[in-house]
């Protein structure tokens, strides 16, 4: 049975949460009776997920956060410090893909994937861990991946080579991890098809979308945050690597 016992009454961030995976993750940590501090850039999803939670006899807060901004993150980690002592957990879902080729793609398109997919994630993690570093505290560190990251579908190149650069990242942090003999484990959880909005932004298309998860049985948003509460359930001594995803009928 899944537990997050150990983690009760500690700090879990979770970025991107106002939908899909990030708002269910944050829903679960939140049930498992951790304080979840969300983000994005809806702060009108985020109020609601707010109040759903503390319906539910949870605890949350809620920052508005552009992670295209580095003084945005500063900032959430500082209000996250001032209402809950600090992170114990960083779960860093956020991330979007835009059907841009390599052939014709645009450059802010390309941007944009780069700066919230990548380096948005490596500013959290640094934030995080510096935090965990300052109170000696054997925090988890999880990276929302993506199948992309394993395989290039076609006419993807920029948005997979950014989940690319996500499983370095991970492998990346735990070698620094391990050099450092520190307690903190990294995880990447890298699902295939799930349904969220995520298929409709990529194709800039409502039908679009609904062909692709209309096709078989996908992953669900709450698929994801059960996977990431397992994780975290482990013992110290367990750290699991990465993940990989998929509906059960998909075949790439």
């Amino acid at each position: 049975m899944t537990t997050l016992a150990r983690w009760k009454q500690k700090c879990a961030l979770v970025t991107g949460a106002s939908s899909g995976i990030g708002r269910a993750i944050a829903q679960r940590l939140a049930d498992g009776g951790m304080n979840v501090v969300v983000c994005a850039r809806r702060k009108e999803r985020l109020d609601e997920l707010v109040e759903q939670i503390e319906a539910d006899g949870g605890s949350a807060l809620a920052v508005p956060t552009d992670l295209r901004e580095e003084e945005d993150i500063r900032a959430l980690f500082e209000r996250t410090r001032e209402a809950f002592g600090g992170v114990d957990v960083l779960v860093n879902n956020a991330g979007f893909g835009k059907n841009e080729s390599l052939f014709d793609g645009d450059t802010e398109t390309w941007r944009a994937m780069l700066e919230v997919n990548v380096l948005a994630l490596a500013v959290c993690t640094r934030e995080a861990l510096n935090d965990m570093d300052r109170r000696d505290v054997a925090g988890h560190i999880i990276h929302i991946g993506s199948m992309s990251g394993h395989r290039v579908p076609g006419a993807s190149g920029m948005y997979s080579a950014t989940k690319y650069a996500v499983r370095s990242l991970t492998e990346g942090l735990r070698h620094e991890l391990r050099a450092r003999d520190s307690d903190i484990r990294v995880t990447a959880v890298s699902p295939g098809f799930v349904e969220t909005e995520f298929a409709e932004v990529y194709h800039d298309s409502k039908q679009k979308a609904e062909e692709t998860y209309s096709r078989f049985k996908v992953l669900q948003p709450e698929d994801i945050a059960r996977t990431v509460a397992h994780v975290l359930s482990v013992p110290e001594h367990v750290q699991y690597h990465d993940v990989l995803m998929r509906p059960t009928h998909q075949e790439s």
